[in-house]
């Protein structure tokens, strides 16, 4: 309970945003949505209706600690169906509760070992290099496109899903239009849900074959975690949220590229740390983090209140509905100095903070709905880069680098094109 004077049955009320409905306002002005109103109303709570419905918005340190309070919100039924279908689905490991959450998310976490971050680190960066050697010199090549295409390729790889050629390139198009559509709606939206049902009918096939001796996947793969892990109930987990599990490893490693994108969209704006990038790994580590805080990724996530509770003098109830704003927590000039320039500096010897960089969620890994893939984000974020820094000579053309900020998750327009040089 707040301690501020303020009487239980006085509470403080929520500033609202002028519209009555902001759905367009969201949609046109994307990325700076929340953190203006905040800044506007003075306030890092405001209540806006999205799509008919209230929510409460949020942004800031504190309101990641309040949002990630453990138990205190679900996310089922949180998200909108057309962002839920392409991202995660039903049945999977966002959409559990209490101890069936921690439940399988311990066994997402068991596949995030230090030794198989690396291996998939190694596979990315290698993967890399072998792609790189098949660009012509001179011929404009789509970084994201071809960033993609490698991390779909070594995902499957280290997951232990073995497929043909034609079926990964089914696949990655499959998974780029999940991730492309999923601030979409309408026919774009809904194609890609069509997508989607067919790569997870694929994930079917895998589970099916390997639960059936048909095939086989290394110990501890993720193909071979999840076909053969048990629930609460000492069952195995149905065929089809096994394939939802599994395509939500490979899914988020593709969403990788665009990090990296955006990674070498900040060594093209500062070529001056090419070298540290190749021999400082401290440095190399530093430079992906801030690259991560300030890359506009997903822009917010959602939650439904499993209780009613206080938080700074505001008393909500069971069912309210919050976004929580991690583009605008990230970028917050509270926490971050100068918040919107480059500056890897900032986190040379940083002891971390669960609640302050948040691009892909806040709070603990195992306890609540964190990314259990953060770390591999890390690591083959620092490979990829080295790769980029050090192994490949190319340059960069004159193109549209803007970056839109009403594009959800967003890209530098062009995707990033660049020419490959003969080495020197």
């Amino acid at each position: 309970m707040a301690t501020t004077g303020v009487a239980p049955w006085m509470p403080t009320a929520t500033p609202r945003d002028r519209a009555l409905e902001s759905t367009l306002a969201f949609l046109s002005e994307g990325y700076d949505f929340i953190a203006r109103r905040c800044e506007r109303l003075g306030s890092d709570i405001f209540r806006a209706r999205l799509l008919g419905r209230t929510f409460h918005f949020v942004r800031g340190a504190e309101a990641a600690r309040m949002f990630y309070t453990p138990g205190r919100f679900t996310r089922r039924g949180a998200l909108p169906v057309s962002v839920l279908h392409l991202l995660q689905d039903k049945g999977s490991v966002a959409t559990l509760d209490g101890e069936a959450h921690r439940h399988r998310k311990q066994m997402f976490m068991s596949l995030m070992a230090p030794a198989q971050v690396e291996a998939m680190a190694r596979m990315a960066a290698e993967g890399l290099r072998t792609r790189s050697r098949s660009w012509p010199a001179g011929t404009p090549i789509r970084l994201h496109e071809e960033l993609r295409a490698v991390l779909v390729g070594a995902a499957c790889a280290w997951a232990g899903v073995p497929l043909e050629e034609a079926q990964l390139r089914l696949l990655t198009r499959e998974i780029g239009a999940m991730i492309d559509n999923a601030g979409r709606f309408g026919p774009p939206n809904w194609f890609a849900r069509i997508r989607r049902w067919h790569a997870e009918a694929l994930m079917r096939r895998v589970v099916a074959d390997l639960r059936a001796g048909r095939t086989t996947a290394p110990e501890g793969s993720a193909a071979r975690v999840i076909a053969l892990h048990k629930g609460l109930d000492g069952a195995l987990l149905p065929p089809s949220i096994a394939a939802i599990e599994l395509l939500n490893i490979l899914r988020p490693t593709a969403a990788i590229a665009r990090f990296g994108v955006f990674a070498a969209l900040a060594l093209h704006r500062h070529p001056e740390a090419r070298q540290k990038l190749a021999e400082d790994d401290a440095y190399l580590e530093a430079f992906v983090q801030e690259v991560r805080r300030l890359s506009p990724f997903f822009p917010a996530v959602t939650g439904i209140a499993r209780t009613g509770f206080t938080w700074r003098d505001h008393n909500f109830h069971e069912g309210d509905r919050f976004i929580l704003d991690l583009y605008g927590t990230n970028r917050d000039p509270r926490i971050w100095p100068d918040a919107d320039s480059f500056r890897p500096e900032r986190f040379l010897g940083w002891q971390g903070d669960p609640f302050t960089l948040i691009p892909q969620g806040g709070g603990d890994h195992h306890a609540d709905h964190r990314c259990a893939g953060e770390w591999v984000t890390i690591a083959v974020m620092k490979a990829m880069l080295r790769v980029l820094a050090r192994d490949i000579a190319y340059e960069v053309p004159p193109q549209d680098l803007a970056v839109p900020l009403t594009q959800l998750p967003s890209l530098p327009r062009s995707g990033f094109v660049i020419l490959r040089r003969d080495a020197p």
